[in-house]
């Protein structure tokens, strides 16, 4: 798919896997993440220089549900990921890419440190919105 992320891990989910939900994409979906990857995922991996993890990628609608996932979420369509980095370093990442982003003057949606109530936290990516906008949004949520 692409030179450091695979469709199989973009695709991959734990919850879909424990429910037996098919979380395999359609090939316009396919098409949007390979877009994602082309355009942000594979450029950032690169510029940051060492591995990075998806935590969720595609999700389909009943994956969506199943995880709480808002019904607007670009997720479905395979426009976004949420990422960590490998060594853990995810709040030097999180401040990486936003530098970077700023920096190579990339077009995409929202970039979104988030964080859950248990204090884990991940770095969402929306490479448009629903209605196919780039935003340039740089945001800090907090997961209820």
């Amino acid at each position: 798919m692409a030179k450091y992320f695979t469709l199989k891990e973009l695709c991959a989910s734990r919850e879909a896997t424990r429910r037996s939900i098919d979380n395999f994409p359609s090939f316009e979906i396919a098409a949007h993440l390979q877009e994602l990857t082309d355009k942000i995922l594979d450029p950032l991996r690169w510029a940051w220089g060492g591995a990075i993890n998806v935590t969720s990628g595609y999700r389909c609608e009943l994956l969506n549900a199943a995880v709480g996932g808002v019904k607007t979420s670009v997720h479905r369509l395979g426009w976004a990921a949420d990422l960590q980095p490998a060594n853990g370093r995810t709040e030097e990442f999180i401040a990486f890419a936003r530098e970077w982003a700023e920096k190579s003057h990339i077009r995409f949606d929202q970039f979104i440190r988030e964080r859950d109530k248990s204090g884990n936290v991940w770095l969402h990516i929306g490479l448009y919105s629903p209605t196919g906008s780039q935003r340039g949004q740089f945001l800090d949520i907090v997961k209820k």
